[in-house]
């Protein structure tokens, strides 16, 4: 009888701490249902609309907010699992934004000229408050990825579409190579060649951003290895003949509701 107590009182012992101990990240699976119910695909620039009003209206979103805000990321080892946690979490708050405090033509709306949005609180991870400007300028850029710029959606049109699933570290090098792809592959927003002219337009994420394709050979290197064919063969053969200019940037939201106008310059 006392080793049958004894046993109980351990897996009771076990049981309490796994219900007070904070989960190491966000609800993949809880994510997974959001985006499915609560994104579409189109045809426009946006690449995949959000309904925002219908996340405001699902119990099943404040939960996932919740369970960033008790995540541990600093109990993630690995590089794989660190990216794919905090481009989630990027996402994830770059949403909640709109879900709590659209509706509005534009995220920048939500900021003003000495307070952008990208430095206000955007929530909390981890039991302290960050902002998207942390997450992508402090703990993302320097993990030395350049695709996360393929990644991390910031809700407007001319940013890559948002992934309709969670990245995943098991799955996370062909997640960032579709991402990749996919930005490239549409002229409206990632690249369109003038071969006549030898001219690259492409996204001003690309100049914003330039350093951070240096460890990849450059931007036009990281054109020609991410370009879908024809232009990728094309463009490893230009090398740094190939002028590069930049597409305008649409900063209007990616919503359902929402639907591209003329696209505004700058940054």
């Amino acid at each position: 009888m006392r080793s049958l107590l004894a046993r109980m009182g351990k897996l009771l012992f076990v049981a309490l701490l796994a219900w007070s101990t904070p989960a190491v990240a966000l609800d993949l699976d809880l994510y997974a249902g959001l985006l499915a119910r609560h994104t579409q695909t189109v045809s426009d620039a946006a690449g995949t609309r959000v309904d925002y009003a219908a996340l405001r209206a699902d119990p099943a979103w404040r939960r996932l907010v919740a369970s960033l805000a008790a995540a541990e990321p600093g109990a993630l080892s690995a590089r794989d699992e660190r990216l794919a946690f905090w481009i989630n979490a990027y996402n994830v708050l770059a949403i909640d934004w709109l879900v709590r405090e659209g509706p509005v033509e534009s995220i920048r709306d939500l900021g003003s000229l000495l307070r952008p949005v990208w430095k206000k609180k955007a929530g909390e991870i981890g039991g302290r408050d960050v902002t998207l400007d942390e997450i992508e300028h402090r703990i993302l850029r320097p993990l030395a990825e350049p695709r996360i710029h393929m990644a991390i959606v910031c809700a407007s049109t001319s940013c890559p579409s948002l992934r309709r699933e969670p990245f995943r570290a098991a799955d996370l090098e062909p997640q960032l190579d579709e991402q990749a792809r996919a930005f490239l592959a549409d002229p409206r927003k990632g690249l369109a060649l003038d071969r006549t002219a030898r001219v690259a337009r492409i996204s001003k994420i690309f100049d914003w951003f330039a350093g951070d394709f240096d460890a990849s050979g450059g931007v036009r290197a990281f054109l020609a290895h991410h370009a879908p064919e024809p232009e990728r063969a094309w463009l490893a053969e230009q090398g740094p003949r190939l002028a590069l200019r930049y597409l305008e940037y649409d900063w209007r939201l990616n919503g359902t509701g929402s639907r591209p106008g003329r696209p505004e310059a700058g940054s």
